[in-house]
């Protein structure tokens, strides 16, 4: 491995992609860690590690994990890269049944490219909406005993004058526009996907934090024991979240890999003497088309009744139960719910990046076919039922990486932003955005004739 390791830096073009990239993400790191110039940072830090009123913690700590945000602190890069992903997947959605969009993604790369150009346009507007959302949350809490602002920003009367909050809009919509830009820059000239490698970045960036988070309590016990005790964690529980670990990252391995061959035949056709055609090949389906994006959506979309609850239940002490049904963590309902929109956004993210008509349309073109299926509507109805089969398995992997950690985090005690990251959502998408990157550097070095990291001769 480390003579693999070695290769990859000797190759020049490789060494100036890698180089690149890590500069790049540094880049983001630094201004990561630069807040706004109206927070009290201290207060910050304080506010939420109580949690903050109405489940905002909670929803913050979910989206910082999606986005690469860093919302907490309202850093210059606060809202990440949220807004552009939320443009992209307008447009995705939009492409599907809007006959212009839907033109446009097939005029190949000026087509592309001119979606890309709405998909920013897009982005701004919507950093513009967002920020300016959070900075009059931020401006509410001028004045109070716990507020968020500093006092040295503060007119007579105790708020936030609107030049402020203008220029802290202006701030962070420039920071998410300048983290699109250096996502585009690690396509274009480094290696990953620039916004996947953001995302991972700001995952990663989170990892210490979680695992001091985790072993603290017990440095500061004195030690661990069997079963545990007052302030200590137990053996066994340890060894869960190490299980755990490695569980996630082979089942994230072995689910990425996964691939249903659908055997293709191409058709013959002579030359003059020749005779090209007819040779036996596969067409690979993944089994987990989706991706991480049910997870996301799935978790967005069940926040959103638990703050609402937890605002309405001060005025009617009545909504209690329904609230505590709706909290993350080992509540029966919450799971339930979680695991039902997990499968149905995976079927809809299927549904939306897969076409079956348009591959049997390519196969055709190709004179391709699959045997036993006639080319067109028998092949495109085959493939939708193949991949509506791999899709269950799919979703079953994601639901259950997704369930595990508050199940976990329920029954062992521990925070569940601990067992999320050590053996969820946080780690499923660091192993496959990690796992996309190591293919790329093989590509790279398949290319020059060298063995591949993957490579185990």
């Amino acid at each position: 491995m480390w003579e693999k390791i070695r290769v990859i830096f000797t190759i020049p073009e490789l060494r100036q992609k890698i180089l690149l990239t890590l500069g790049l993400l540094a880049v983001y790191r630094i201004g990561w860690q630069i807040p706004l110039p109206i927070v009290d940072h201290e207060a910050m830090t304080e506010f939420f590690r109580e949690g903050g009123p109405g489940g905002i913690g909670a929803f913050i700590e979910m989206v910082q994990t999606f986005s690469a945000s860093q919302l907490s602190q309202a850093t210059i890069f606060g809202l990440g890269i949220m807004p552009y992903i939320s443009a992209s997947i307008i447009f995705q959605l939009l492409g599907s049944v809007y006959p212009p969009l839907e033109k446009l993604q097939k005029e190949g790369e000026s087509g592309r490219k001119k979606i890309n150009e709405y998909t920013r346009y897009a982005t701004v507007v919507l950093c513009f909406g967002q920020s300016w959302a959070y900075v009059r949350w931020l401006a509410g809490t001028a004045g109070a005993a716990d507020g968020l602002i500093r006092e040295a920003v503060l007119t007579a009367d105790g708020t936030l004058p609107l030049s402020w909050q203008l220029t802290a809009v202006l701030t962070m919509t420039a920071g998410t526009v300048f983290l699109m830009w250096l996502g585009e820059q690690i396509d274009e000239y480094g290696i990953g996907n620039g916004i996947s490698l953001l995302i991972m970045a700001g995952i990663l960036a989170r990892m210490p934090a979680a695992g001091w988070e985790l072993l603290s309590p017990m440095i500061e016990a004195g030690g661990i024991e069997i079963g545990g005790g007052p302030g200590r964690m137990g053996v066994e529980t340890l060894l869960v979240l190490a299980a755990l670990f490695v569980g996630v990252v082979a089942g994230v391995v072995f689910i990425t890999l996964g691939q249903r061959r659908i055997p293709t035949q191409s058709a013959k056709h002579v030359r003059g003497r020749r005779v090209y055609g007819g040779t036996r090949q596969y067409l690979p389906l993944r089994v987990n088309q989706a991706g991480v994006m049910p997870i996301i959506f799935a978790s967005s979309l069940l926040l959103i009744p638990s703050a609402i609850l937890t605002y309405l239940v001060r005025g009617f002490p009545a909504l209690q139960t329904l609230n505590e049904a709706f909290r993350r963590g080992d509540s029966f309902v919450y799971n339930v719910l979680y695991v039902v929109l997990i499968y149905f956004f995976c079927y809809f993210w299927t549904a939306i990046t897969f076409n079956p008509k348009d591959m049997s349309d390519n196969l055709k073109n190709y004179g391709t076919f699959i045997p036993g299926y006639r080319p067109g509507r028998r092949t495109a109805d085959y493939l939708e039922k193949v991949m509506v089969r791999i899709t269950y398995v799919g979703a079953a992997f994601l639901a259950l990486v997704a369930i595990i950690p508050t199940i976990i985090a329920g029954q062992l005690g521990i925070s569940l932003t601990v067992a999320s990251f050590y053996g969820g959502t946080g780690l499923l998408i660091a192993v496959s955005v990690a796992f996309d990157l190591v293919q790329k550097i093989d590509n790279h070095l398949l290319m020059r004739n060298y063995k591949g990291l993957l490579d185990k001769g």
